[in-house]
């Protein structure tokens, strides 16, 4: 697998940076959960009520899902674990308006251990990408994080892939650009020439669409 390694700039991703803007809000929001569900469950035990006890057996479950959650989270969320442990990939630009901008990118879905590489295009939106132009086509060297929250993938295909740029780790250009050329022209030029699948890709339910392995450069098989 392709790694990336750079020093990342905390400052600079914590304020940019919306992969991990979004896990931070899940902590919270497991926070709050694990908060209200033993509210709950100390309402129902002093209520004396058989029914109560039930659901306070219930409330206990969930309070401790929620506290499993908020303490698992700041590990994923650690800005320079998620590029570390990350694959470098390539991602372009389809297309930007006022609301944000579109990326698409070519992400391998496949488990590392598998007997067959499975690749995809994905799409994300993003609200900035500083260090990029927002025309499309423009190149954007990213590496890809798993989003679902499962503690494995399903079968040999990681469930929920995104991309996450290197422009929202470093200021630097000199890395973006070093990023850049690490990746293939061959995985640039398949990316360019499927611009127009990106409208396809956003109307999926999760944002993938898997390529027919004969229709990739021998590279990628």
């Amino acid at each position: 697998m392709r790694r990336f390694e750079f020093v990342v700039d905390r400052e600079h991703a914590h304020a940019v940076n919306e992969t991990f803007t979004g896990l931070r809000r899940l902590r919270l929001v497991a926070l709050l959960v694990a908060g209200l569900a033993i509210a709950a469950t100390a309402a129902l035990v002093w209520s004396g009520q058989a029914w109560g006890f039930l659901l306070a057996g219930v409330c206990v479950l969930v309070a401790v899902i929620a506290l499993w959650v908020a303490l698992w989270t700041p590990h994923r969320s650690s800005i320079e674990k998620l590029y570390q442990d990350g694959v470098l990939v390539p991602a372009v630009v389809s297309d930007a308006d006022p609301r944000g901008i579109v990326l698409l990118a070519l992400v391998d879905i496949a488990e590392p251990a598998a007997p067959v590489r499975s690749w995809a295009l994905i799409t994300r939106k993003v609200r900035a990408l500083p260090g990029h132009s927002p025309q499309p086509g423009e190149r954007v060297p990213a590496v890809a994080v798993r989003t679902d929250r499962a503690p494995r993938q399903v079968g040999e295909r990681w469930q929920l892939v995104t991309a996450m740029p290197i422009a929202w780790g470093t200021r630097d250009d000199a890395v973006i650009e070093r990023a850049r050329e690490a990746i293939a022209e061959a995985e640039w030029s398949l990316l360019a020439q499927n611009l127009a699948l990106a409208a396809r890709v956003k109307r999926t339910p999760t944002k993938r669409l898997l390529l027919d392995p004969q229709h990739l450069p021998s590279d990628l098989g």
